[in-house]
This record gives C-alpha cells, structure tokens and sequence, in this order.
C-alpha cells in the first residue's frame, strides 16, 4: 500500500507553526511540575535519578529526535520514522502505542490539574478535592475546551499551548527563587549528604521511581509529530529541541532541590508538593508573599491545560496519518475544509478521554477503581514501545537518506537512551513498595500490555485485508 505521507502531493494542512511556538510547544509537552514532589517524596537521591535519566535519557531522545525530524520532516513523526527504518508493520504498532496510551494520559492530568485548581481558592483547604462531581465537571470542561481550541486550527491552538508552557515554567521558577533565598537563610529540611544522594540500586521497587522519571523526560518527539504544519520544520524542529531541552532538565532538577531544602521528605504531598513548598518558602519572607501560593496553582492550571492541548492535538496527527494509510477508518484523514485541522481524529481522542475520565471518577471506591490503576501501569508500559522504536530506528536511519555519516558515537548514544529504555520498562513491572500480590501485579501489568499490543496487530491485519480487497 502507498502511504498517503510519501506521496508528492503536499497535505493541506496549514504552516502556522514558527520556531518560538516548538520551543514553548517542547516545553509544555514534556514539563510538569507534579513530578518534583513524585521525585522529592523519594528523597535526595531522586536529584542523582534525575541527573543519570537526563544524561542516558533526555540526551539521547534529544540528539535523536533532533536527527530524525531534520531528515524526514513528516506529518506523523514517529510513525513515519519507523515506517521509513522497519516497514509499514512496526510503523504502525510504534504508531499504535503511542496513540493508544495517550488515552488515559488526560484524565490522569486532568484529575490533577483539577485538584490544584483547588488552591487557587483555599490552598486546599475547600474540601473540592475531595468533591468528584466538582473534579469530573473540571476536568471535561478543560478537556473540551483544550480539544475546541485545537480543532480551530493551528494558528488559534497554537495559543493555548504557548500560554500554557510559560504558565507552566513560571511557578517553577518562583520555587526555585525561594528556594535559594532558603539556602542562604536556614538550614536544609533534609540531609545532603552521599549516603543520601545514593539510590539503592538493590531496591527495584524503589527503583519504581526510575521509570516515573524517565517518563517526566520523555515528550520531545511530540512536536514532530505536526511536521506538515511546522515552517521550515527541517531546522525549526531540530533548534527548538536544542533550546527547549536544557530548560526542562534545569528546572526538574533544581525544582526537586529546592522542594528537599524546604520539607522535609516524610511531609510531601505526592499531589502538591511544589505549592506545599513554594508555600513554605513564600513563609519565609514574613507572610507578605503567601499570595503567591495561589496565583501559582492558577498558573499550574492554565499550564496543564496547555498541556492537554499539545498532548491532543500530537497523538491526533499521528491518528490521522494512520487514518490516510486505512489502518484505521478512512474518517481519521479527514481535514477540516475550513481550519485545515484533522478535527476527525481529535474529537475521538476527545470523546474517547472522556469515557475513561468517568471510568476513573465514577469507579472511585470501586473494583473499577483497582482496574484503572492497573491500566495506568499498563500504560507506562506501552508508552515506552515506540522510545523502543526510536532508538532503534536513528540507529538504523543514521548515515542513510543524504544524513550525516553514521559514526559510533551517534550509535551509541542511542544505544545507551534504548538502554534506559528497557531498563525503565522493567523497573516498570514492579509493584512499589508495600503493595500486594506482586505477581499478580506483575502478571496484569505486562498481560495487559500485551493485549495492547495483539489488539494493535489484528486492526493492522484488517486494514491490509481491506487494501488488497
């Protein structure tokens, strides 16, 4: 079959993306600030974690995602990347997995972001966290309007995305800022020294953290994924992953620093930690300041927001490609006659996030609600796949195609982030500490992503089917 992205004819998708929208774009797809209290309840030696999954990590998906969209500029990716390296099969099931995972991606953000939003009006103290009818109304009000104003087209969605990437940085930022006043002020909350920095690497369900970590890195390839609708996107791509990357990976790390300085581990709130922190060192300054705890959860809010929007309208383009080769319904390739968007393949991503959004909220207390848990492990699981493919495919590609000569190093770099790849993919398995019935976690969790992964094998055995017929 003829793939609908390699023919000579250009998509009519509209180029109304420019090198400040990538940058802002990478940023609000990879940055979330709940992962400094995840890493911080860990202890300090969640900063030597985030420094090696930067360096084996974020480092090589950089390099290789910069590589690969410069050389196959693509609507779709890393679809189309896989496709160009391993055939049309892998292409689809790197394709699948990374479409399919992104489903319960939104309600696990939006719960959050509908949980912070709290602070806005009581720093938590409202009792609306507790209130589902309060989060399920958030969190499908910001999910439609994240999928209408991407619908819209690239030049209205682009806005939300930007706003959201700098609303996003900027509570950080001010954490930070408290931070090091912190520093010069009072002692640390914690104890820095090499004993704690040290994760005990013998401890695999510590180790858990590993694969949270590794997933907090990952979303560089997203921007690639609307390479039709990126101007110059051979050297926007590649400049905006060169800018972007260092800011994420600075303020993760100094973020998570400044969160340990301020409380102490056994007190973080898994959920609000950096408010809990940014709170505490606001404190510091006599009360004057408390008034930031607020206005940063509202920035949090419009930030995440921003982020369901890229992680909407990414994975949508990659649906829509796989819709124009008729692996999936030929409807998934329709564009809009007016906002030139696939507004076919968002508003299934968006209906579709909003059955697993009531899955979630309404099975609270229930068997369903164990169900989901399962499923949201099943997925980081699944999410890792196509990173499989990546690696493989820019060390496969590099050297081909008029690319730069395929050297060792460029190899190997790709071979140390495939590496963390498969070794988060294990630490993925394993149940965290304290929890039961470890097998049957285990079993659950790589049976279900097996399933996945059949399930994605017998629509592409159907869509080759319908082409010969």
């Amino acid at each position: 079959m003829t793939s609908a992205v390699e023919t000579s004819e250009p998509l009519p998708l509209v180029r109304g993306l420019k090198l400040r929208d990538m940058v802002l774009f990478n940023m609000v797809a990879v940055l979330s600030l709940r992962w400094l209290a995840t890493s911080a309840a860990a202890g300090p030696s969640a900063i030597t974690l985030w420094l090696l999954a930067a360096l084996f990590f974020f480092v090589p998906q950089g390099l290789a995602v910069g590589d690969l969209s410069a050389r196959y500029p693509e609507e779709g990716g890393i679809y189309a990347w896989t496709k160009h390296a391993y055939g049309e099969g892998h292409g689809f099931l790197c394709g699948w997995c990374y479409w399919v995972n992104n489903l319960l991606y939104y309600p696990n953000l939006l719960i959050s972001t509908a949980v912070i939003s709290t602070y806005v009006f009581g720093r938590g103290g409202t009792g609306l966290e507790n209130n589902w009818t309060y989060i399920l109304s958030a969190t499908l009000v910001l999910l439609w309007i994240a999928t209408a104003l991407n619908i819209v087209g690239v030049s209205t969605g682009k806005w939300l995305q930007n706003v959201g990437a700098i609303c996003s940085y900027l509570p950080g930022v001010a954490l930070v800022g408290f931070g090091v006043y912190a520093m010069f002020t009072r002692p640390a909350a914690n104890t820095f020294d090499l004993h704690s920095l040290t994760p005990d690497f013998g401890d695999l369900s510590a180790l858990n953290l590993w694969a949270s970590i590794a997933f907090a890195f990952a979303g560089l390839e997203l921007a690639a994924t609307m390479a039709a609708e990126v101007d110059q996107p051979r050297r926007t791509l590649p400049r905006a992953v060169l800018i972007a990357a260092p800011l994420i990976a600075l303020l993760y790390v100094l973020g998570t620093v400044m969160v340990l300085w301020l409380i102490p581990t056994k007190s973080i709130n898994i959920v609000s930690g950096f408010l809990q922190a940014t709170s505490v060192g606001a404190s510091h300054f006599g009360g004057g300041l408390l008034w930031v705890v607020p206005v940063a959860a509202g920035l949090y809010v419009i930030g995440n927001l921003g982020g369901v929007g890229a992680w909407l309208c990414g994975p949508a383009r990659v649906a829509f490609v796989i819709g124009l080769d008729r692996y999936f319904p030929p409807a998934f390739g329709k564009i809009h006659p007016r906002w030139k968007t696939p507004y076919v393949a968002i508003l299934v991503q968006s209906i579709l996030a909003t059955l697993f959004l009531f899955l979630s909220v309404l099975g609270q207390g229930t068997t369903v609600a164990k169900a989901y848990l399962i499923l949201l492990d099943t997925m980081l699981l699944v999410y890792f796949i196509p990173y499989i493919y990546l690696f493989l495919t820019h060390i496969r590609l590099t050297g081909k195609d008029g690319g730069r000569p395929g050297r060792w190093y460029t190899k190997l770099v790709s071979l140390i982030g495939l590496g963390l790849t498969l070794f988060a993919m294990i630490v993925a398995c394993v149940p965290p500490g304290g929890s039961e019935g470890a097998l049957v976690f285990e079993l659950k969790v790589v049976g279900g992503a097996l399933a996945f992964v059949v399930l994605g094998g017998i629509i592409y055995w159907r869509g080759q089917r319908r082409s010969v017929a």
